[in-house]
């Protein structure tokens, strides 16, 4: 997969625990270099491992869809993308007093928020696509929005989940039709 579509599919990829990063730098009172990158590094690594996760998975699928695997993909990444835009638009009806520091916490907001990631990577194993490569830049691109988010969370607040899960589900349906259009022609 060409490098632009990795980014591009980390930053789609990122939008929720870009949120959540957002949300947490609310909550800290005093930010520090190392709460910040214990937030990011949970993130980050998460969204590397489920692709290859979803990868490995799909590896035993990989003959038997190849030859629907540009719509399996389109139809994975728009659902994820469609729903992290409906979600978006959802009103918060939870507590979001959290101590985002804990460990365990940490932990269940990473894997939730990068569920997404093991769909991906099952569709990337039927685009038979460079699986390494391609997780590994996706953390790299959490790490760093994750990291980033923390910080304008501590100082603006939340005013930009909405724009960032909406944007991200955006991105994400735009590369699953690039990926349709690609295979139809």
């Amino acid at each position: 997969m060409e490098i632009i579509n990795t980014t591009l599919m980390g930053v789609g990829l990122a939008a929720d625990a870009c949120a959540v990063s957002l949300t947490s730098g609310l909550t800290i009172k005093h930010i520090k270099l190392n709460k910040a990158v214990k937030i990011a590094l949970f993130f980050g690594v998460f969204q590397m491992l489920m692709p290859l996760i979803g990868w490995l998975a799909g590896l035993s699928f990989r003959d038997l869809l190849s030859g629907i695997d540009s719509w399996i993909a389109f139809a994975l990444l728009s659902f994820i993308g469609g729903k992290m835009i409906y979600q978006s638009l959802q009103e918060e009806t939870e507590d979001t007093k959290f101590n985002p520091l804990d460990t365990y916490t940490l932990l269940g907001l990473a894997i939730a928020t990068s569920l997404d990631a093991l769909a991906v990577g099952l569709s990337l194993s039927l685009l038979k696509s460079s699986i390494l490569s391609d997780a590994a830049l996706i953390g790299i691109v959490t790490f760093w929005l994750s990291f980033i988010s923390v910080y304008l969370g501590h100082k603006w607040g939340s005013l930009c989940k909405f724009k960032t899960e909406m944007i991200g589900g955006a991105i994400l349906i735009f590369i699953g039709i690039k990926i349709l259009f690609s295979h139809l022609t």
